[in-house]
């Protein structure tokens, strides 16, 4: 594991294998951005020439690289293009990004000086936050579990010895732990986390992290009626699981919960998917994942908000016991639904989730869930969906993945949707599909919505494109579990404090 400290040694200075800088094209030129004045001196003030000399153009993501200028100091210098305005301005998402790049191009150095931007506490923590997530690697299933990522990170910034800045690195360390604990979770084969380990292994880090931790099992939520989770789960040799977290500090400012879907394999039941369409279906628990380590991050820093989450988990399987399509389920809180569809499963599990999170009654609900194929093609792999019952607390949960760097984009939940849910079944409140080959994401966000207690705030993210990278690492995001949504959490959570 990479090891991250503040310096304020200058880039010319700084004893590495590795300085990584950036380099911005503007009208004028191929430009270097502030914290490379030494570097450049070291190469007689021409370093943005000899860049330009090797192809560089400032592009964003564009790597560069170059012999360091002194022999025992920096042995490379990886110049990584920014992705600046017009005006030359740099956002935080570009210093995160470029921090991640810069970190995957030197993957065989043992340690890596950066020497990007940082004006205040908000950038450094952008550097820190892409150089620890972009180093990621999952290994644990390799024979030979070696990494080739930097032992060592040292962030070069004037600001090193403040306050502010060692807060920011620090905030950091632990997101990146929890997007790192959301990915290991997310790439663990689904043959090594079915219901019962996930709920074991949260279990136990909550009593590492002080987060209060209950699991209903199978018995338990027979016993309680929740009619979801146990539809769903019933056609798996693997019994499902409702786990519920809990963090309280004193005098909270206000009380968020949390709501993961948490299906370990979907294979789409009896409904069943195509054989490339479960390739990826381990990923089907990201939600419940990214809510979990969320919260364990947000009692790590210590914020004053009170947060319980709820991680529905279950294994969609075909079997002579699983559900049929035309089964009817009595949810959690009575409502009934006829399932059409076994592969539409998650909103049911969530179903079951929501009704007991607004027994909490939170300020705020915000599910999380790899929900639905229409929003993919809705808004493509890299962007989530933000539905809500309240357009101030949408905006707030867009604002707050905005600022974590996570993209999303606003969905409407029409009205007709829930008509078309209730008048699709004739025998049950409502069917878990419209029949409607169109608007699944919307019909989806309706379903959830009839879940969600009178009067509580409520925002439904579906994460199904950004959740899970089946292509090459690029920027800090790793190929595939991404640990989309644990920033955005953290963010709202820290937001509200």
């Amino acid at each position: 594991m990479s090891t991250v400290s503040l310096s304020k040694t200058d880039a010319a200075n700084v004893k590495t294998d590795v300085v990584v800088i950036g380099v911005v094209k503007l009208d004028s030129g191929l430009t270097l951005p502030a914290g490379t004045e030494s570097l450049n001196a070291a190469y007689g003030g021409k370093l943005a020439q000899v860049l330009a000399d090797l192809g560089a153009t400032g592009r964003a993501g564009e790597v560069t690289k170059v012999a360091g200028p002194k022999p025992g100091r920096s042995a490379m210098v990886i110049a990584v293009g920014l992705a600046a305005g017009a005006d030359g301005l740099l956002k935080t998402e570009d210093l995160r990004t470029a921090a991640g790049v810069g970190i995957r191009a030197a993957k065989s150095a043992q340690s890596v000086a950066i020497a990007l931007p940082t004006p205040d506490a908000e950038a450094v923590r952008a550097v820190a936050e892409g150089a620890l997530i972009g180093r990621y690697s999952f290994t644990s299933y390799k024979s030979e579990a070696g990494t080739d990522a930097p032992g060592t990170i040292t962030i070069l910034t004037d600001l090193a010895r403040g306050k502010e800045a060692k807060a920011a690195l620090e905030r950091a360390q632990v997101v990146a732990d929890a997007v790192h604990l959301t990915r290991d979770w997310v790439n663990t084969p689904p043959s090594d986390l079915h219901p019962v380990e996930f709920a074991e292994q949260v279990v136990k880090l909550g009593k590492e992290y002080g987060v209060k931790v209950e699991v209903m099992d199978e018995k338990a939520l027979a016993k309680g009626g929740y009619g979801g989770i146990l539809g769903v789960g019933q056609g798996s040799a693997n019994p499902p699981r409702l786990i519920r977290l809990s963090y309280t500090p004193r005098k909270p400012v206000t009380h968020l919960s949390f709501v993961g879907k948490g299906i370990t394999f979907d294979s789409g039941g009896l409904s069943l998917k195509t054989a490339n369409g479960m390739i990826t279906m381990k990923a089907d628990m990201a939600g419940a994942a990214a809510v979990v380590s969320a919260t364990f991050a947000i009692a790590r820093l210590g914020l004053p908000v009170q947060i319980t989450t709820y991680a529905a988990m279950a294994e969609n399987m075909p079997s002579g016991s699983a559900a049929r399509p035309s089964d009817v389920l009595t949810m959690y809180g009575g409502k009934t639904v006829e399932v059409l569809n076994t592969d539409a499963e998650g909103r049911l599990v969530l179903g079951d989730a929501l009704v007991r999170a607004s027994e909490d009654a939170p300020d705020l609900i915000v599910d999380v869930a790899t929900l639905t194929g229409a929003c993919v093609v809705a808004l493509g792999n890299k962007v989530a969906g933000a539905f809500a019952n309240d357009d101030a607390a949408r905006d707030r949960v867009v604002d707050a993945a905005l600022a974590a760097g996570e993209a999303m984009w606003p969905l409407p939940i029409p009205s007709e949707m829930l008509d078309k849910l209730q008048s699709h079944s004739k025998i049950a409140d409502l069917a878990n599909i419209t029949g409607e080959p169109w608007g699944g994401a919307l019909a989806a966000a309706a379903f959830l919505g009839e879940f969600v207690g009178e009067g509580i705030d409520w925002a439904h993210l579906d994460i199904a494109g950004p959740a899970f990278n089946e292509g090459g690492a690029s920027g800090y995001t790793s190929s595939g579990g991404t640990g989309y949504g644990v920033r955005t959490l953290v963010e709202l959570a820290a937001s509200a404090s």
